[in-house]
């Protein structure tokens, strides 16, 4: 369970870090409106770090499947189960900080470590 706990703090700081960059970008009128209008795309940090947020929120309801099927069947401390939860954490950890910073091919190896991790829960579930 400590793993979901980590991952779920873990989504916190991606949009925490995407919401206070576009803030400094877009004032805080912006942020503590209904944002209504249209805005300009974000870009450079703001914008990586907006697109990693959404990029995890795309990412996490299939590690949260793959975790509550290995947790109802008991199998999360299973060799492959959890080395595949940590796969995932480990590689989503890196993967922000790559995002932010642009760093081309190695952010999408670690993107892909990080569904390698999903596989390797999902293959120890089934």
């Amino acid at each position: 369970m400590n793993y979901l706990v980590l991952s779920a703090v873990l989504g916190f700081m991606y949009i925490g870090l995407a919401v206070s960059a576009a803030t400094k970008v877009r004032g805080t009128k912006w942020n503590a409106g209904p944002r209504d209008e249209l805005q300009a795309p974000l870009t450079g940090i703001p914008g990586r770090l907006d697109r990693a947020s959404k990029n995890f929120l795309e990412t996490f309801p299939l590690f949260l499947a793959a975790y509550l099927a290995l947790s109802i069947q008991g199998r999360q401390t299973a060799h492959l189960g959890e080395l595949g939860i940590q796969t995932y954490l480990a590689a989503r950890v890196v993967y922000l900080p790559l995002y932010a910073f642009g760093v081309p091919y190695v952010r999408s190896l670690v993107w892909m470590v990080s569904i390698v991790g999903i596989f390797m829960m999902l293959t120890t579930a089934w």
